[in-house]
């Protein structure tokens, strides 16, 4: 027995007729015969009997008629629940993002895909990037926006945007007026750094102690707002992204280029090897890569792309 069995014999029952079920159908009178009976056969029970010219239900054929209409309602109900999944019309989202992208350019990318697919909703999760990739792993999170390189044995990724940190310090600082500054010229410093859970308190430490120094950390932050204002309050110096920097108030602090080395600052966005992904999700990430690489086909940084439509609640 198939849900077809079903719907042929509620129509069947609602019109009293093989013949005039048939019709409605568009199949043959046998055809919807030959379903009934086997019905009947799989159940074990008569299900009409001939009153006259019309057909009407028994006894079994009146309980088939209560339930088979729940089981029908059901499935239509699943067909159309699956097909708007498929055909994006919902579904929701899990994406974890380091606190500098969501405030930096990433409303941009969510407007313009809000814009496309309006019912589909987005779970944002703003964390550092070793516990976002942590969770995209342990799957709490669909998606995840990280620092490169990461296991590439474990995750799919591209490449979502490649800059560099820039150093930042107050107007009345001795390096103010630099054009570029070495790291190795920072090795008294006090530091403004990212927490121990974000990946850039790694990256910065490692090159640091490449270039022969331990820095100096004098606070911490999970916020690159708050770590701004401590530079722009002269309490220190600080390493940022340079889409960040665009952002800071040159009257109040100074961005400097850092050489010797460059420290990258390279974002992939990534998602496990072996696990099912959503309908919702792999057109996230087909979308969000489109639109990357539209954007730098035409040279322009995301933030650029002014987004009107709003997406509160997301």
């Amino acid at each position: 027995m198939d849900i077809r069995h079903l719907q042929y014999f509620l129509k069947v029952a609602q019109y009293k007729s093989f013949t005039k079920a048939a019709r409605a159908l568009y199949i043959t009178q046998p055809t919807i015969s030959k379903m009934v009976k086997n019905l009947e056969e799989d159940l074990g029970v008569v299900l009409f009997h001939r009153l006259g010219k019309q057909l009407e239900l028994t006894d079994a054929g009146e309980i088939l008629f209560v339930q088979a209409q729940d089981i029908v309602h059901s499935f239509q109900n699943l067909s159309a629940e699956l097909g708007d999944l498929m055909n994006l019309k919902k579904g929701h989202i899990r994406i974890g993002l380091p606190p500098m992208i969501g405030s930096s350019f990433f409303p941009n990318v969510l407007g313009k895909f809000r814009e496309h697919y309006p019912a589909i909703t987005i779970q944002l999760v703003e964390d550092g990037a070793k516990k976002v990739e942590a969770d995209v792993e342990t799957g709490v999170l669909d998606i995840g926006v990280v620092l490169s390189p990461t296991n590439e044995e474990l995750f799919h990724s591209f490449s979502l945007v490649k800059e560099k940190l820039m150093l930042l310090v107050h107007p009345s600082h001795r390096l103010a007026d630099r054009k570029a500054v070495s790291l190795s010229e920072l090795a008294e410093e006090d530091f403004v750094f990212f927490r121990e859970d974000f990946a850039l308190h790694d990256r910065i430490t490692a090159e640091c102690v490449q270039a022969g120094f331990q820095p100096k950390v004098i606070y911490e932050s999970s916020q690159w707002d708050f770590i701004s204002e401590m530079v722009a309050a002269n309490f220190g110096i600080a390493l940022l992204p340079e889409p960040i920097c665009r952002e800071l108030d040159e009257e109040r602090i100074r961005v400097l280029p850092l050489d010797q080395p460059v420290i990258p600052w390279h974002l992939v966005i990534i998602w496990r090897k072996d696990r099912y992904l959503s309908f919702a999700a792999r057109e996230w990430i087909r979308f969000t890569q489109s639109l990357f690489e539209e954007w730098r086909g035409k040279n322009k940084h995301p933030r650029e792309h002014v987004v009107k439509t709003p997406f509160s609640g997301q």
